[in-house]
């Protein structure tokens, strides 16, 4: 049973299906309520692996996203995607979503949300405050060899890297 205080985060999976495979593995054993997407999916063909998910899932795109039309139409059943800053609610925490890091300081400054997700970088990144940021790092691992996605813990507000690739 989903587990509404714990969220999955994952993004630049860039068509990986074996990490995906293994991302959804983790999040389908830790019961996550929410997987959130920080875009560059790629391929509408990874819904295979994503429709194992054992919840909804919140997306945005990337800027390697560039067949949208088919992407959205492919994953509706798990949820929308959208283009970011793309914001939404859950486990009663409000949460900006986005793929590129722009505005990023002044998003946090601002207040007004608890948690900002972040992709494009490959690179992990956690910054707590007011607000919380988290990069997952690649899901995928094509860059750095490391395929990363993160658990966030709605009651503690903490963030668990795990690798899946």
């Amino acid at each position: 049973m989903a587990d509404s205080r714990l969220a999955g985060i994952i993004s630049d999976t860039h068509d990986n299906r074996r990490a995906i495979e293994k991302a959804v593995s983790l999040f389908n054993r830790r019961a996550v309520g929410m997987v959130f997407h920080a875009g560059d999916i790629v391929s509408p063909f990874t819904f295979r692996d994503f429709s194992k998910l054992a919840c909804g899932m919140a997306m945005v795109f990337g800027n390697n996203d560039g067949e949208r039309i088919g992407l959205q139409k492919t994953f509706s059943p798990l949820g929308p995607i959208a283009v970011g800053p793309y914001q939404c609610e859950f486990g009663g925490k409000r949460f900006v979503l986005m793929h590129e890091p722009a505005c990023l300081e002044a998003l946090a400054a601002g207040g007004g949300v608890d948690v900002i997700i972040y992709g494009h970088t490959h690179e992990v990144d956690v910054k707590t405050g007011r607000t919380l940021i988290i990069n997952p790092g690649e899901g995928g691992g094509w860059l750095s060899g490391r395929a990363t996605a993160a658990i966030l813990d709605l009651s503690t507000m903490k963030v668990e890297i795990e690798e899946v690739g």
